[in-house]
């Protein structure tokens, strides 16, 4: 009797996971459309504008861009050692690279915020100009959106046994968030920057 009632339990909870896990997958195509739509733009202007970016535009810089693109990628291969920390069930694993993990998502939007003072062009000088602040202004959003669900699992994971190495959903997502936040940051980063 005692049986049924932990395996049903499991089940639920298994069932549970799926929805939330697959309400997670539809807001993440949701926000990949709007970026590719923001992307498919940028293309768009570059492929019909005569000169890209307009006579004028300042040069972008590489070197803080590309430290930025070394933590921001880093920091998904840190945030995966905190889950498996979880998954064996070691929560202090689990607070310290997601700590770190935090810490360097604060450094990108430092490193962000910095270039943008630096800039010598605003959102209204041309129209590259406000493309890039609109692309990195709304990746900065979502970076800022990724460290707001850190943060929530580093206070979670403070209240004993929150998580454990059998239920750990809000580690996963925000995982699984921050991935999707990194791959977005390698795409913006090869068109604004390099190409």
């Amino acid at each position: 009797m005692q049986g049924s009632a932990i395996q049903k339990s499991h089940e639920t909870t298994h069932v549970h996971h799926d929805h939330r896990l697959f309400g997670l997958v539809l807001f993440l195509i949701a926000e990949s459309s709007i970026f590719l739509g923001l992307f498919s733009a940028f293309i768009v202007y570059k492929t019909i504008m005569p000169i890209w970016p307009p006579t004028g535009t300042p040069e972008l810089e590489l070197l803080l861009p590309g430290i930025n693109t070394l933590i921001l990628v880093s920091s998904s291969f840190v945030m995966h050692k905190g889950k498996a920390a979880i998954k064996r069930n070691d929560v202090s694993g689990l607070k310290l690279w997601f700590g770190v993990t935090a810490l360097m998502g604060f450094v990108f939007l430092a490193g962000q915020m910095y270039e943008y003072f630096h800039l010598e062009m605003g959102l209204t000088t041309n129209l590259f100009a406000s493309c890039f602040y609109v692309l990195t202004g709304f990746h900065g959003l979502h970076v800022s959106f990724g460290l707001f669900m850190i943060l929530a699992v580093l206070w979670r994971s403070s209240k004993e046994g929150h998580y454990t190495s059998e239920s750990h959903f809000g580690v996963e997502a925000a995982e699984i968030y921050w991935h999707f936040v990194d791959v977005v940051w390698i795409i913006l980063f090869v068109l604004v920057y390099l190409l």
